[in-house]
C-alpha cells in the first residue's frame, strides 16, 4: 500500500502564464487530457498566488486530487495524488504519462515537457538520498525488520538487485552486495592484519570483524553501542557476517556492547594498544563548516583512537562520497590540526548500495612516513 504521486512539469513563455484568458484554456486543456485517464475531475479551489497561479482539482469517487500550479517564470507543475492498494492497477500508468505529457506539450504548444514515473511513498520506503542529498529509488520489494532502539531507527529491507540492506535513521548502510566496501575500508591485499591486535568502534553489522578475521590477526575487539541492530543483522545479514554477532567472542574476537569512547579511554588508561583502529561509524557530515556535535564527536574519536594506537599503528575510516569535496577537505584539515602531526592515504570505490563512489582514508602518525595520496 502506498501514496502515488505522478509528477510532470513544463515551461513555456512567461507571458502566457501572467494572461488571464491564455491562463483558463490552459487549465481547460490540461482536465481534458487528464480526464482521458481520470474521469469526473472536478475544479474544486483555485486562487491567484505571490507567484502566479494554483488550481486542485479531484476525482470524488476515489480521492485523487490533482494540483495545477503555474508559476509566473514560465512553469507549469502538475502533481496527481492517490491512495493504491496492494494488487491494484494504477491510476494512471508511466506509460499514460507520458502521453498525457507528449500531447500536452503538442497541444497547447509548451516548450518543454517532463513527467516522472510514480513517487510511492508508505510504509515501504524506496527512496534514500546520496551523500549530497539527490533521491535514489530502489528496487525493494519488502520490509525484513524495522524497529527503534535507544539509539536509532533500525530497518532491514529487501531490494532485489542488492539483497538485503540495512538502513539506520533513513539512511543506507550496508546491504549483502557491498563487500567492496568492507575490502576497501580495509585495503585487503594492501594491509597486513596477521598477528596484528584490532579495535573496531562500531560496525555493528557485523561485516568489517568477520572479513577481518579471515586475515587471521592475533584479536580483534569491537565496540559497539547498539544491541538492537546487531540482533537484527545476525538474524537478516548472516550472509555478511557469519556466526560473529551469534557467538560475541572466542579467542580470536571479542563484541563489547558499550559506548566505544568509554572503552577508548578504559584501554589509554589501562596502556592497552592496537596495530588498528577502525572507525566505523559517522559518515563526515555534509555542512558549510566543521562545528557542530557530529564534528566533535569526529575529532574526539580521531584524538582518542590515536592514544591507543602503537606508535606505527593506523586509523582506518570511511568518509563520504566523492559528490562532497568541501565536507571532504573540512576533515582533512581535521587531520592536519592532530597532534602529533599525521599523515593519510586516501583510496575510493564504488559501493553498489550507496549507487557511488565513496572515499576512505587511511591515517597514521607523520613520522612513519606516510604520504598523502588520492
Amino acid at each position: 500500500m502506498s501514496a502515488n504521486t505522478v509528477l510532470l512539469d513544463f515551461s513555456l513563455d512567461p507571458a502566457r502564464i501572467i494572461d488571464e484568458v491564455s491562463r483558463k484554456d490552459i487549465v481547460r486543456l490540461c482536465k481534458e487530457g487528464l480526464e482521458k485517464y481520470l474521469t469526473g475531475l472536478k475544479i474544486s479551489y483555485d486562487m491567484l498566488t505571490a507567484d502566479g497561479y494554483l488550481c486542485i482539482l479531484n476525482e470524488a469517487s476515489s480521492g485523487t486530487i490533482v494540483t495545477i500550479r503555474f508559476f509566473e517564470q514560465g512553469l507549469i507543475t502538475i502533481n496527481v495524488e492517490y491512495y493504491r492498494k496492494d494488487g491494484d492497477e494504477p491510476k494512471i500508468s508511466f506509460e499514460q504519462t507520458r502521453e498525457l505529457e507528449n500531447g500536452l506539450v503538442q497541444t497547447l504548444k509548451f516548450n518543454h515537457g517532463q513527467s516522472l514515473p510514480p513517487l510511492q511513498r508508505g510504509p515501504l520506503t524506496r527512496f534514500f538520498p546520496t551523500a549530497d542529498e539527490r533521491v535514489i529509488e530502489y528496487d525493494i520489494d519488502r520490509v525484513l525488520y524495522d524497529k527503534r532502539s535507544e539509539f536509532q531507527k533500525i530497518q532491514i529491507v529487501h531490494s532485489k538487485s542488492l539483497g538485503n540492506m540495512l538502513v539506520l535513521d533513513e539512511l543506507q548502510n550496508i546491504a549483502e552486495a557491498d563487500l567492496i566496501y568492507t575490502e576497501t575500508l580495509m585495503r585487503r591485499g594492501i594491509e597486513d592484519y596477521a598477528g596484528k591486535e584490532i579495535c573496531i568502534l562500531g560496525g555493528g553489522d557485523g561485516a568489517l570483524l568477520f572479513e577481518l578475521l579471515k586475515e587471521k590477526p592475533k584479536h580483534v575487539v569491537m565496540l559497539e553501542i547498539d544491541e538492537m541492530v546487531m540482533q537484527a543483522c545476525n538474524k537478516y545479514m548472516s550472509s555478511i557476517c557469519g556466526d560473529v554477532l551469534e557467538k560475541r567472542k572466542d579467542e580470536s574476537f571479542e563484541i563489547i556492547v558499550d559506548d566505544c569512547m568509554r572503552y577508548l579511554h578504559k584501554f589509554s588508561k589501562e596502556g592497552r594498544t592496537f596495530d588498528y583502529v577502525f572507525g566505523d561509524l559517522t559518515d563526515i557530515p555534509i555542512s558549510d563548516t566543521p562545528t557542530g556535535e557530529i564534528w566533535d564527536f569526529i575529532r574526539t574519536i580521531l584524538q582518542s583512537s590515536f592514544k591507543v594506537l602503537k606508535p606505527d599503528g593506523k586509523f582506518m575510516t570511511h568518509g563520504n562520497g566523492v559528490s562532497c569535496p568541501e565536507s571532504l577537505k573540512m576533515y582533512e584539515e581535521q587531520l592536519a590540526k592532530l597532534e602529533p602531526k599525521v599523515s593519510y592515504t586516501k583510496c575510493t570505490a564504488f559501493v553498489p548500495s550507496f549507487m557511488e563512489e565513496w572515499v576512505f582514508y587511511q591515517v597514521q602518525r607523520e613520522d612513519t612516513n606516510a604520504t598523502a595520496s588520492v
